[in-house]
Order: structure tokens, then sequence, then C-alpha cells
């Protein structure tokens, strides 16, 4: 099964940069199981309109059944290695 956490971010979002060091962590950890695509929302507007993104940075989860879990700010590591648990099961 196929893990992607999208990233909705844009350059000028401080906490965005915060996230940043973070997802690098989970993308080398997780590297067999999870995808980490980065949507810049200035650039990518149609697909932040269609996720409904309204504040960054927001982390979506998802797997083959769709979205699993959703996250708004800066996101610890725990809460998210949580939600990919739920993701693999």
């Amino acid at each position: 099964m196929t893990i992607t956490l999208k990233d909705f971010y844009a350059d000028w979002c401080g906490p965005c940069k915060t996230q940043d060091p973070i997802l690098e962590e989970l993308e080398e950890d997780w590297e067999d199981t999870l995808q980490v695509e980065k949507v810049n929302v200035d650039e990518q507007q149609d697909i932040a309109n269609e996720y409904q993104v309204r504040s960054l940075p927001t982390l979506i989860i998802e797997n083959d059944d769709g979205v699993v879990d959703r996250f708004v700010g800066v996101t610890q590591r725990a809460d998210l290695e949580s939600a990919l648990e739920e993701a693999r099961a």
C-alpha cells in the first residue's frame, strides 16, 4: 500500500519552514512506504482548492482508500507517525 503525505506550503510561510525538517526525517525513515508530495499553494492553487486548504502548513495523509488524516499548522513527528501507522493498517 502506498501512503502519500501531501505538504501544502508557500515559500513565504515561516511555519512551513519549521515543518520541513520533520517531514525530511519522516521521508527518510519511511522511505519504502511513504511518498511526500510538496504542493506550493501559490503555484498549484487548483490542488489546494481541491483539498480545501485554507491555512499553512496543511498536511494531508492519503492511502489507497483516500484521505486518512489532515493536520493544520506545524505538526510534531509523533502525531504524524501515529497517522502513518493508521494509514498503513
